[in-house]
């Protein structure tokens, strides 16, 4: 770990005050001082975050929820009014990490939080996410844990998030806080496709601080869940993932939000699944249909051909389980 400065910011004005100076921010700091310690990251100033009083959950006038950027993982996973209104949430982030570091870990910092691509951490290896110009080495590496949508011949690394994926099923809004004000971004607009721009992440501006991410009210009555998989049952990253989001009334779908989650370079939202499903009764036959269109457009490498079949079984057993027929 290199050498940088650190100082601790009294409220929201004075943090981006300090970012846009350059100043890197830290809350729970799970990712970035692992980084830091291999030396992926090495930024110049730390500028503590973790007392500004962004930690609250509340409802918003339109009936959805507003969730602090600096709210502990664990805290909003256990929190009534998420467990109630939106379950899908609550799953993705009780299936992320481990329960220590959920304890510590932000809902900002989680949806921050840069890939575990093992070319990006390995400052050995050709990496244009940590150094643009250098290539790809997961091209032509062991790839197997990689994307198989959104990828360029720039960067072909996943995003490791489960909650982001839940965020970007349900259009989820990120509240931010700049030099010139406030401002909001729908969750699909803030997380960027590598191109040929890896390095760029989020579509964040000079000196500016997540406050909150907003949770749209669902139409009620609807139900919703998470589904992980992975290699072993407990602390591992996604193979693949579904957020899955249904109001059936009349025993008829009304609506649909669909997610993927360890198939892209970013959450990946599924919208010809969404499409197939409306106005359609649920049945075995339709989620087998719908979660065909699962893969489209997907791109496997060599070693991770293997995710699109295992995406669209992903998916169709999660809308079996959401949609009450499994």
């Amino acid at each position: 770990m290199e050498s940088f400065s650190y100082t601790k910011v009294p409220d929201v004005r004075a943090a981006v005050a300090a970012g846009q100076r350059g100043g890197r921010f830290i809350a729970g700091g799970t990712t970035l001082v692992d980084l830091m310690r291999e030396t992926v990251e090495r930024p110049g100033t730390l500028v503590d975050i973790a007392k500004l009083p962004l930690t609250g959950l509340s409802p918003t006038a339109a009936g959805g929820l507003r969730i602090g950027a600096l709210a502990r993982m664990a805290d909003v996973a256990a929190d009534p009014r998420v467990r109630s209104a939106f379950p899908v949430v609550s799953e993705a982030l009780e299936l992320s990490a481990s329960a220590q570091l959920r304890n510590m870990a932000t809902i900002g910092g989680n949806i921050m939080q840069r890939t575990r691509c093992t070319y990006f951490r390995d400052v050995t290896a050709n990496c244009n996410k940590r150094a643009p110009g250098a290539g790809c080495a997961a091209l032509d590496g062991h790839n197997r844990g990689h994307a198989i949508l959104g990828g360029s011949e720039a960067c072909v690394a996943t995003h490791p998030s489960d909650v982001a994926v839940a965020f970007a099923a349900l259009e989820a809004i990120v509240h931010l806080q700049g030099p010139v004000g406030e401002r909001t971004i729908p969750f699909a607009d803030f997380l960027l496709l590598p191109g040929t721009t890896p390095d760029r992440e989020q579509a964040l501006r000079p000196g500016e601080l997540i406050t909150a991410v907003e949770l749209p009210a669902l139409p009620r009555p609807s139900r919703s869940g998470y589904l992980k998989v992975r290699d072993r049952q407990s602390y591992e990253f996604a193979l693949t993932s579904a957020a899955v989001a249904l109001q059936i009334q009349g025993g008829v779908i009304r609506a649909a939000k669909v997610a993927a989650g360890g198939v892209g370079t970013v959450p990946w939202k599924l919208p010809a699944v969404e499409r197939h499903l409306l106005g359609k009764r649920p049945s075995e036959s339709l989620w087998t249909e719908a979660a065909r269109r699962a893969a489209e457009g997907a791109r496997p490498l060599r070693h991770n051909g293997f995710k699109v079949e295992l995406l669209k079984r992903t998916v169709e057993r999660q809308l079996r389980v959401v949609g009450g027929t499994r």
